[in-house]
């Protein structure tokens, strides 16, 4: 049986659209539109940099001022329920 050949993957084009920060995630990540992809790498790297992953559970995030007002006022969310709540903060 012939090897099928294999077609490079095409990127996701609803992931690399680019999506515009509301103002409160905006103060994280910049006002500027960005692609979904970017906007997620800008705010980890905001979280990393302001050491807001919990300690002990690797999938938790401690929120400092700025990210409880994305994350409706919670101290504290799982990296999957983040995803949700920032979602609601882009057009």
């Amino acid at each position: 049986m012939p090897k099928a050949e294999k077609t490079p993957r095409k990127p996701n084009s609803a992931l690399m659209k680019p999506v515009q920060p509301d103002a409160v995630l905006g103060a994280i990540v910049g006002s500027q539109p960005l692609p979904r992809t970017e906007l997620t790498k800008k705010l980890w790297d905001y979280i990393k940099a302001n050491k807001l992953q919990d300690a002990k559970q690797k999938t938790l995030i401690n929120a400092d001022a700025a990210l409880q007002a994305v994350f409706n006022g919670k101290k504290q969310v799982s990296m999957f329920e983040m995803t949700k709540l920032v979602s609601g903060h882009i057009k």
